[in-house]
């Protein structure tokens, strides 16, 4: 068993402990198995400030970079030329390929088919990324159903395959979108220890992420200062926002126009540095217009924290159980995220139950999990 997998970009420090793990599982169950990740470039434009140095390799798979710079400086048809030169290199008898936004890829997965190859597809989309077009669903369609398997990030882009035409027997993995929790947790907890000494104040709602139109943060910005204005003990909380990006500017003149009291910008940080900021927080909010996943749920969740969640966000129908670990609401709806802010400033013992009850829902999209069942669909393809 021989098998390639496609991938955009190194940086994706989560993907990288999946890789790992597929690679371990791989050696014990099957050692005579081949397994290489082929990384397009090193990293997207947009994630090369996060690219920080590590204090220990996280790349324990065997992998290529095609290309040692941004994805998005890759012309279309050098990605094509060097996937091709790849697969006609490695020989696998599995490819896995993570989308079919990418025509290099899906050339390069109707090739695969068509040399008997089996292929499997990764998808993270839904149905709530972006407004849909019956055309491109149709041509989506045919696409996506050339593959002879599919690993999906969880219940949205499980529904949205079976909207394109794809049957759920093909769906072999339906918890996908992991994150690298073993660092996550060991960082987290170094920083409850350090936190006993150097504490922050009070309380905090926090948002991490790029500071963006479309992750709504005005709306959390009125959300907090509406709960700054009806609850007596909200003094006792604050607003991290933990992240940088364009709309940095203008969401700090907001918030000084408004006088929003106790609203902290931090700058960005590498992603192994998020647990020091939940560390100072007691809620997690992601009000995103639009989010195909959200993995920084899973990470607070990983840490113990309930979630307040937007109902655009991929991950709400698996992450979120409305009462017990956290909230939904809609973004068409902002009041009901400041009811949301609300519960907790009035029930702070409640916080750490909700927290238990995270950890409990996430632990199904553990790593070492996700990767036996990925092993388990490439040797049964690779066997039929």
């Amino acid at each position: 068993m021989r098998v390639l997998l496609i991938h955009n970009q190194l940086w994706a420090h989560y993907k990288s402990k999946l890789f790992s793990e597929i690679h371990r599982a791989l050696r014990e169950k099957y050692p005579d198995s081949q397994f290489q990740v082929a990384h397009i470039a090193l990293y997207e434009a947009s994630r090369k400030a996060m690219m920080k140095s590590q204090e220990e390799p996280i790349y324990k798979y065997p992998y290529t970079v095609l290309f040692e710079t941004s994805l998005d400086e890759v012309p279309f048809a050098k990605r094509l030329k060097a996937l091709f030169r790849t697969y006609r290199s490695f020989r696998p008898t599995v490819l896995n390929i993570t989308g079919y936004y990418d025509w290099a890829q899906v050339l390069l997965m109707l090739y695969a088919r068509s040399q008997g190859v089996r292929v499997i597809l990764t998808v993270e989309s839904s149905s709530l990324d972006h407004k849909r077009s019956w055309l491109k669903e149709k041509l989506k369609s045919w696409i996506v159903n050339n593959a002879n398997a599919y690993f999906c990030f969880g219940q949205t882009s499980v529904a949205y395959l079976k909207s394109l035409g794809v049957p759920e027997a093909k769906i072999a993995v339906s918890h996908a979108a992991v994150i690298d929790e073993t660092i996550i947790r060991e960082n987290y907890q170094r920083a409850l220890a350090e936190k006993a000494s150097t504490p922050l104040a009070r309380r905090h709602f926090i948002y991490v992420g790029r500071l963006a139109p479309e992750k709504n943060l005005v709306a959390l910005l009125d959300a907090f200062r509406k709960t700054q204005q009806q609850n007596p003990p909200s003094a006792e909380w604050g607003l991290l926002l933990v992240g940088d990006g364009a709309s940095r500017a203008e969401l700090e003149k907001y918030v000084q126009e408004k006088k929003i009291p106790r609203v902290r910008f931090t700058g960005g940080c590498a992603w192994y540095e998020v647990p020091g900021w939940l560390a100072q927080a007691s809620v997690l909010v992601l009000p995103s217009l639009s989010e195909p996943w959200g993995l920084v749920v899973n990470e607070a969740m990983v840490c113990g924290l309930p979630v307040i969640v937007s109902d655009r966000c991929g991950c709400a129908p698996d992450l979120v159980e409305e009462g017990l670990n956290g909230f939904l609401f809609s973004p068409d709806h902002p009041a009901d995220l400041a009811t949301s802010m609300q519960y907790f400033i009035q029930n702070p013992e409640k916080i750490s139950a909700m927290g238990v009850e995270s950890r409990r829902l996430v632990a199904s999209f553990s790593s070492e999990r996700v990767a036996q069942q990925m092993v388990a669909c490439y040797h049964s393809l690779a066997n039929h």
